[in-house]
């Protein structure tokens, strides 16, 4: 939050930057990103891959990536392949480098390049375990090609920002020889209960992300028909995904497991709207604020002890902030004055920027800078609250680091809020989910 009200506790701290933080490669600029296309068969080879490989020459011109297309496998040597951001299996299958090739391709990825594997990119190399760890499961089994539901998960993720909750679509889909789910963060599973033949017990991952052994790694089941790469919705998948293994597009992409969710896109149950102006609840999911000062907050239950997730997107030089740890209040001034703020604004002083406990700590700001989206892209917060300690990670790399010593500020006991702060501020909120935590000894 951006105001002159004084603070009526404690005066502020001072800004303390936490140097011993590390975060991702810097993000590559639009327009400065290099793709090489790898797309040997040494099994089934799919009449799409001519489609593919277009598809991403068309998608890297509009958006600024110069794009390389092979099936020589000798591309893969440790020279050449520093020359790309990221490396895409487009519908490889069987057995496609030797093993000289694979060493390249791992030492590759472990100083920090990009894979990204589409539809039969899992249908390859099942006797080299780096790749199976990298693509995060392998092919088992497949019925025909029909219609199916595509469950988005998480919609901060570029690859899915700008898709809907429930997107039906007509493709292949891969069963897999195991779940990902505790490996790597999924994106969007098939609701099983749509087509005939899943065989994943109703849990079925068909999109995900994760660093992996340094590198960043995307895959989407999705890419087996030529029509496909002809789809608005598809290609904007594919895109996402290639911005974020280029490190073009920063998000989340750790394991998440064990959340429940407090605003699910549909329903403001056990939520209080505490002083002037409002959210507005869009078809999408998406709340966005009007007006203000006020706070959204969750007046069903406090917290004690938990790791609160959330996305969020600014407009502009917009102002927000996500309160943790206030007392239930309708004046939304009790959570200023008795709670912390993560704060949401990148262009404030250190100790009132994003990142920062609003007015007490900064972020470690080169973390947070390399972590951050711009204006107009989504966000994820994970703040951790756990006795008086208060952890920040942005987009899955930790910025912040603070200890409460103010014990009218305890975080131990409190409520969560997200702010909206003003006319002219306009900020935007989805998927707030949470995961109660052990706790610690008072």
């Amino acid at each position: 939050m951006r105001t002159t009200r004084l603070l009526t506790t404690t005066a502020l701290g001072a800004a303390l930057l936490l140097g011993c933080l590390t975060g991702p490669a810097a993000a590559q600029p639009t327009g400065t990103g290099r793709v090489l296309v790898f797309s040997k068969t040494a099994g089934f080879r799919h009449d799409s891959i001519p489609d593919g490989v277009a598809a991403v020459q068309q998608l890297g011109a509009t958006d600024g990536l110069t794009v390389d297309a092979t099936e020589d496998a000798t591309a893969f040597t440790s020279r050449n392949l520093r020359r790309y951001d990221a490396v895409v299996f487009l519908s490889t299958t069987g057995d496609v480098l030797n093993p000289a090739q694979q060493r390249a391709f791992e030492g590759y990825i472990r100083q920090g390049g990009g894979y990204v594997g589409v539809h039969a990119a899992a249908d390859t190399e099942y006797d080299w375990p780096f790749y199976g760890g990298l693509a995060g499961a392998w092919f088992d089994s497949h019925p025909a090609i029909q219609p199916a539901t595509v469950v988005v998960e998480d919609h901060a993720h570029p690859s899915t920002a700008a898709l809907p909750g429930r997107w039906e679509r007509t493709d292949e889909w891969y069963n897999y020889r195991s779940n990902p789910r505790e490996r790597a963060h999924v994106l969007a599973s098939l609701d099983e209960s749509s087509y005939s033949g899943g065989t994943m017990n109703g849990d079925h991952p068909i999109a995900w992300c994760q660093s992996y052994q340094g590198g960043r790694a995307f895959y989407t089941g999705g890419g087996h028909t030529r029509e496909s790469y002809a789809d608005p919705a598809f290609r904007a998948h594919l895109l996402g995904g290639l911005r974020w293994a280029t490190g073009a597009a920063q998000a989340d992409c750790r394991p998440e497991n064990g959340y429940r969710r407090l605003f699910d896109g549909t329903s403001l149950d056990g939520w209080r709207q505490a002083g002037p102006g409002s959210f507005t609840l869009s078809d999408d999911g998406t709340l966005t604020s009007s007006g203000g000062m006020g706070l959204l907050w969750y007046a069903h239950t406090g917290f004690s002890s938990y790791s609160l997730k959330l996305d969020w997107r600014i407009t502009g030089d917009g102002n927000s902030g996500v309160f943790v740890g206030f007392p239930p209040s309708d004046d939304p001034w009790s959570a200023v004055d008795n709670g912390y703020e993560v704060q949401i604004d990148a262009t404030d002083v250190p100790e009132k920027t994003t990142g920062s406990v609003y007015g007490f700590q900064s972020a470690d700001l080169a973390a947070r800078d390399r972590a951050l989206n711009p204006p107009g892209e989504w966000n994820t917060y994970e703040i951790r609250v756990e006795g008086e300690r208060l952890r920040i990670w942005l987009n899955g790399v930790p910025v912040n680091d603070f200890t409460n010593t103010d014990p009218v500020r305890s975080l131990r006991d409190g409520h969560i809020g997200i702010q909206n702060h003003g006319a002219d501020d306009q900020v935007s909120f989805r998927d707030v989910r949470i995961k109660e935590l052990p706790e610690r000894g008072r």
